[in-house]
């Protein structure tokens, strides 16, 4: 687990170029309050001694890579943003700890024309929102699209916020908006290849299986298991027993094999019904000949095979099927 954070860690700071430095040289905090007091202050009104109050820094004076006070609204959140849900108990407890202590780590933005646009802290934006704050510290870097979703997907990824189909819907943007390969987006968010692919199988699963997934009521143990199942009507019948039974990803195997054993018994079963079946006809037409008859069948043609013992019972036969007497007439 320690590797992945690491790798984590380098891919993040890969992507996010520039400042490196300066942030090696002082604390977060004393960057922002610096920033701040550069980006200028108004006199209070007279009679108000010793007072500051700061001004919202105009967009086109914004420093790229410094750390700023930025109007909440002047914000936008991220197209590429992977997490579609956001827990309304987190969100709270995010609300308290801002209210108690403030915002501790700056979000990250880019510049956007006049306004800015998201890359990495919507949960701490929204918490700011719905506190009614009026500013927030950002550290604003330049960064194309393709960086925007990546840190956007790190910076969940290292918070293991994401459910496994947040997660492979990430994957899925990168490679389909950016042109990217496996290999790309593994390497460009510290991950493993495999750990990619796996991912990005379970958006072949159907909707309602994804959502159990997005939901908590399925596993990713238990949806590789269902990514075992060819029939897409199995595969949502055993998702809903294992919720509704509870099962464990041990017991869904044993129900996948019980389900793919009863198939290949019903094939085997088709052909023991069609022998019987021949076997049936063979017996009455030799019967009605009195004759031994052999039947062989297929779905696109057969032969009959009637024996006979010498002309006279040759004729006896054809008597019986009334040959004879259509060349007689």
């Amino acid at each position: 687990m320690a590797g992945s954070k690491s790798r984590l860690g380098r891919g993040l700071g890969g992507l996010i170029s520039g400042g490196a430095s300066a942030a090696k040289k002082e604390p977060k905090a004393q960057a922002v309050k610096k920033v701040n007091a550069k980006a200028g202050a108004k006199k209070a009104p007279s009679g108000k001694k010793n007072r500051e109050i700061p001004s919202a820094p105009a967009p086109d004076k914004v420093a790229v890579n410094g750390y700023l006070e930025i109007p909440v609204s002047h914000i936008d959140p991220n197209p590429y943003q992977p997490r579609k849900e956001f827990a309304e108990a987190q969100l709270r407890e995010l609300m308290d700890s801002i209210r108690s202590e403030g915002l501790l780590q700056p979000i990250v933005v880019r510049r956007a024309g006049e306004r800015f646009q998201l890359i990495a802290g919507e949960r701490r934006w929204r918490a700011c929102q719905a506190l009614h704050m009026r500013k927030l510290a950002a550290r604003v870097i330049e960064a194309s699209d393709a960086s925007s979703a990546s840190i956007s997907l790190i910076e969940n990824l290292q918070r293991e916020g994401l459910n496994p189909i947040e997660e492979a819907m990430g994957y899925s943007s990168l490679m389909q908006d950016f042109d990217l390969t496996q290999e790309a987006v593994a390497e460009r968010v510290g991950k493993g290849r495999a750990t990619v692919a796996n991912g990005l199988r379970l958006l072949q699963l159907e909707q309602e299986i994804q959502g159990y997934l997005s939901r908590g009521l399925l596993s990713t143990g238990h949806s590789k298991v269902l990514l075992g199942v060819e029939s897409g009507e199995s595969r949502l019948l055993l998702a809903r027993k294992v919720i509704e039974e509870g099962l464990s990803v041990r017991a869904l195997e044993i129900a996948v094999r019980r389900v793919q054993n009863n198939r290949r018994g019903g094939e085997r079963a088709a052909p023991a019904a069609e022998a019987s079946a021949i076997r049936d006809i063979e017996k009455r037409i030799s019967s009605a000949l009195n004759a031994r008859v052999t039947l062989k069948h297929s779905p696109k043609k057969g032969r009959l095979i009637i024996e006979y013992q010498g002309n006279d019972d040759l004729t006896r036969i054809m008597e019986k099927i009334g040959v004879n007497d259509a060349l007689a007439g």
